[in-house]
């Protein structure tokens, strides 16, 4: 029986992935099997992936005949595996050695639905611990306790997929799969489903994810329009949100963390080509108008001024044809 499913995609990270496939087999164990999903890579990478499906114990490798991004690769991976218990890392990341053995004690000891964990964030030379915005460690509770308050960093707005642990259940129960397509911010949508709908959570202090800050490829460093993808994934955390029975308490949350979202991205618009930047002016024009308009109001007077002053201007603009994805 396969005790764990792990789930990595990789795209063009010749550069990166023989570390990763190293770490994987520092973690590797009988009972252990890790899907390596190749999202159609157009460099070294596949003939990296090949060798590991040699060298690595428990390595399985997919191959997309098409790119879909990250969120439809996970799903690739998560309709393949077979893990009583699932958690994902990226091509570009790696681990320490022997995480996965304290990972999963940490789930079967503690007996719930999902485990967050903190990471280390790594920039060039420099690592930087970030930890789950939640004080509360070795502690079983419902998820949807913790994503209030609306004004404060909870765990629902530390969305890394990879920062975790999963029980199959939560797989039969439809709630690991990604929105199919998504090439950013697949994660938040996610993320907020998990903690409206799973019954049971707890974060640990278990360091041993190294996370790549800073690569040239990654989209976080790209600035075409699919870093545009980010208005699909919090439009369906709003559509979502909102019929749920507790929508009037977690509405806020949802929507100001929308608006943090698009001003943030207003306010580096240069790193965006041109038409990319008009675009995005335009869509989050549109989303904020799509926004219950009370609660958007209470959202926005809660903001600093500079912030608050740069989304009332956009939401006064014009719709105009560019609005669409």
């Amino acid at each position: 029986m396969v005790k764990l499913s792990v789930i990595v995609p990789f795209y063009n990270v010749q550069t990166y992935a023989p570390d990763t496939l190293r770490s994987l087999r520092a973690n590797a164990r009988q009972d252990f099997e890790f899907i390596l999903v190749d999202d159609c890579s157009t460099d070294g990478t596949p003939e990296i992936l090949d060798r590991a499906a040699r060298d690595l114990p428990g390595a399985v490798v997919v191959r997309h005949e098409q790119n879909g991004g990250l969120a439809t690769a996970r799903n690739t991976g998560l309709d393949a595996a077979r893990g009583e218990y699932i958690t994902f890392l990226d091509g570009d990341d790696w681990l320490a050695p022997g995480y996965y053995r304290e990972l999963l004690s940490s789930i079967e000891e503690l007996g719930c639905d999902f485990v967050r964990t903190d990471h280390v964030q790594c920039i060039g030379r420099t690592r930087t611990i970030h930890r789950v915005p939640h004080g509360r460690r070795g502690v079983v509770m419902r998820p949807r306790e913790v994503i209030l308050p609306a004004d404060r960093s909870t765990p629902v707005d530390y969305a890394y997929a990879w920062a975790g642990i999963y029980h199959r259940r939560l797989l039969d129960d439809g709630l690991l799969h990604f929105r199919h397509g998504l090439r950013t911010a697949e994660d938040r949508p996610w993320i907020w489903r998990l903690h409206r709908e799973a019954e049971s959570f707890a974060v640990v202090g278990l360091l041993g994810v190294f996370y790549r800050r800073g690569v040239a490829s990654s989209l976080t460093q790209i600035g075409d329009v699919r870093q545009l993808d980010f208005i699909r994934a919090f439009d369906q955390v709003i559509e979502e949100t909102a019929r749920d029975v507790d929508a009037d308490q977690l509405l806020p949350k949802a929507i100001r963390t929308y608006c943090a979202i698009i001003s943030h991205h207003l306010g580096s618009t240069e790193r965006f080509e041109p038409a990319v930047a008009r675009k995005l002016r335009a869509m989050s024009a549109a989303a904020l108008k799509r926004m219950p308009q009370g609660v958007l109001n209470d959202a926005l007077d809660s903001m600093d001024l500079e912030r608050a002053v740069r989304l009332r201007r956009l939401r006064r603009r014009p719709t105009t044809g560019e609005v669409a994805a």
